[in-house]
């Protein structure tokens, strides 16, 4: 048999081969889930972002025919934890909790796991930085408190969770945009910064409106402002920064996200899946009790949520020279 002969006998088997290995895909995509999901949370078990995925996963036990289980990865502000889902087999059955640390980490050196290793599938939480002064302040504006810190830079004494958090970076954009100059305290997470507050130890913090509600409420403190585009419920009193000309909205998100190049029917199974859990009421009502902002979006609209946020945090980090 000559080699023209040869090539054609071979190229049939060739193309048969290639089917089969394209069909195997896409039957596992048919199949899918086949056995339970694993949703790493790249936190440690008890705080607002485990609670979020175990109620989550609550909800889509009607929605998916195979149980999603959460893990807890802590370590590296998530690094670890997202290192490992962006690392594993992109299928579907290893998904991560993702937060807005998961754009801001990489431009601190923390870990080298960017956003562009996952596939949004659902944004399910945002919610806004605000500034928050005790009760007793001589501040009852945004204006008088920032006209104050301008007029002493660097007195103001401003609490944050840390050195390169998202409210460290809500507090440094504010600085960008009106020029104050505040003095960035850094605190193991907001709820050390809302108790130092509280005892008086410093002029304010850059928080979210979650984390302070039942003090406002109280009458413990007060929120001058949200860095949000509308109100916030619960702080309908209480104006956006665009109210008062300052154009800035910045906060915190979360949602759930697959490694890259999981396929799009999967993709589409789930994404349909935690849509149909994101409507159930007992999702709805855990997310109020939890005061946490209820924001579902879809893949496309959580990608570009990131894309933006990404390249704002970045800019922020390297301005302010945050980098570790």
């Amino acid at each position: 048999m000559n080699r023209r002969a040869f090539n054609r006998c071979l190229l049939p088997v060739l193309l048969g081969g290639a089917a089969v290995l394209a069909a195997v895909p896409a039957a596992q995509a048919a199949d899918f889930p086949s056995h339970s999901i694993e949703l790493v949370v790249p936190f440690a078990a008890g705080g607002g972002t485990d609670a979020m995925a175990r109620a989550m996963s609550d909800a889509s036990r009607a929605h998916l025919p195979e149980p999603i289980v959460v893990l807890n990865k802590p370590g590296a502000a998530g690094g670890i934890g997202l290192t490992e889902v962006a690392n594993s087999k992109p299928d579907g059955y290893k998904l991560a909790l993702v937060t807005a640390d998961m754009v801001i980490i990489p431009h601190l050196g923390l870990t080298k796991t960017t956003y562009e290793k996952f596939t949004p599938i659902i944004q399910l939480n945002a919610d806004p930085s605000a500034i928050t002064v005790a009760a007793d302040s001589p501040y009852n504006t945004i204006e008088e408190f920032l006209d104050a810190a301008r007029a002493k830079p660097e007195m103001m004494q401003v609490g944050n969770a840390g050195i390169g958090s998202i409210w460290h970076l809500a507090a440094a954009a504010l600085e960008d945009k009106t020029g104050a100059k505040f003095n960035h305290i850094p605190f193991n997470g907001g709820n050390p910064a809302v108790l130092a507050l509280l005892g008086g130890h410093i002029d304010a913090v850059a928080v979210s409106p979650a984390e302070v509600i039942q003090y406002v409420k109280a009458g413990k403190l007060k929120t001058l402002a949200v860095m949000a585009d509308q109100r916030v419920a619960g702080f309908e009193n209480v104006p956006t920064l665009k109210e008062r000309n300052i154009d800035l909205s910045i906060g915190t998100w979360r949602g759930i996200a697959a490694p890259q190049g999981t396929p799009q029917p999967v993709l589409d199974t789930l994404g349909a899946a935690f849509r149909k859990a994101a409507a159930e009421d007992s999702l709805k009502k855990f997310m109020a009790e939890q005061n946490l902002g209820y924001v579902v979006a879809d893949q496309r609209a959580f990608t570009a949520l990131m894309e933006r946020d990404n390249a704002t945090f970045k800019s922020l980090i390297e301005k302010f020279g945050m980098r570790q």
